[in-house]
């Protein structure tokens, strides 16, 4: 069976048992969407077609962070795993590859190191105090990365100061483009340089430019933020992810239940340019935190310390 959502997608629709059950599970999807409340022979029948899926290659099937169609691959996932979101909290199923398999995303630091030896080292004068500098220097080698880097950049600091005037929605879309299209050797380096001076720190806290893409003027509630979430096919599958690989466990040495902290930076990175972006809350710390607070949140007060605390105080991430 085909991995690939959008290729098993064409399989079923090619069958006319699968097509039928497929379709019946657009309506349940939809109705989801609509927030239409299902009476219970609904709900049956939208579980019984999932069941009836059985072993098609879309109960199976994945995304790849990098694909083209990510988004037509992502709607059909949760078309097909609907049911995953029902009284919500975990998501629990990534609608992505196992980053295992995903062997041509990982960092080749010593094709970057030939790439910056290579220049004169007289460009780099100033920036050994300044791990997060030097990251934009070397982002700066590549067309691709200086580009992409410019592009959100400029989107984001227009309107600087004025709420109004910063369009989120781009700026989120320019971030995404940002971390999915140039090399983990680049973004990583700019996300994650180690900081000895509050300097270098706010470089690195800007990396996400705070004013247009993490900030808001007052903090919303974090049960907002995660209906927000919640409403986007990207969103909601990159929070999937980073619960499957950022699960913490308070018995395991590392705290982290999978042990593979790189799945889990990659996961992190994932969230930045959805409406759950997170950032470093200071110039002064490596802490990072999602805009929003758990005041005023009634008896889901608990719920809400939980969205929080999954970036503020995961041991995992």
């Amino acid at each position: 069976p085909s991995s690939d959502c959008v290729i098993a997608e064409q399989l079923c629709l090619s069958d006319s048992t699968c097509n039928a059950t497929y379709r019946t599970l657009e309506n349940c999807a939809l109705a989801k969407t609509r927030l239409l409340s299902l009476d219970h022979d609904s709900k049956v029948r939208c579980l019984n077609a999932e069941l009836d899926l059985g072993n098609s290659s879309l109960l199976h099937c994945r995304c790849h962070r990098r694909m083209k169609r990510q988004e037509h691959c992502l709607r059909i996932f949760w078309t097909v795993h609907s049911s995953v979101t029902d009284g919500y909290f975990n998501l629990e199923t990534s609608p992505y590859e196992n980053p295992a398999n995903e062997e041509h995303w990982k960092t080749d630091y010593n094709k970057l190191a030939a790439l910056v030896s290579g220049k004169n080292c007289s460009q780099f004068a100033g920036d050994a105090t300044n791990p997060c500098l030097r990251a934009t220097h070397v982002c700066n080698l590549s067309k691709k990365c200086f580009r992409l880097r410019t592009d959100y950049a400029s989107i984001c600091t227009k309107g600087a100061g004025s709420e109004d005037a910063c369009d989120r929605r781009k700026c989120h879309r320019g971030l995404r483009n940002f971390f999915e299209k140039v090399p983990e050797d680049f973004t990583k380096r700019i996300l994650f340089c180690p900081c000895q001076d509050e300097f270098c720190g706010e470089r690195r806290r800007k990396t996400i430019v705070p004013d247009c893409s993490f900030q808001y003027n007052t903090k919303p509630n974090c049960l907002w933020l995660l209906d927000s979430c919640l409403e986007d096919h990207i969103c909601k599958s990159r929070l999937a992810d980073f619960q499957q690989n950022c699960q913490p466990v308070d018995m395991s040495p590392d705290g982290c239940s999978l042990h593979n902290h790189g799945a889990c930076l990659q996961a992190y990175m994932g969230m930045i340019g959805t409406p759950m972006t997170p950032n470093y809350v200071s110039n002064s710390s490596v802490e990072v935190s999602l805009w929003c607070t758990c005041e005023n949140s009634g008896n889901q007060k608990e719920k809400c310390d939980q969205i929080l605390g999954m970036f503020e105080s995961n041991k995992c991430l």
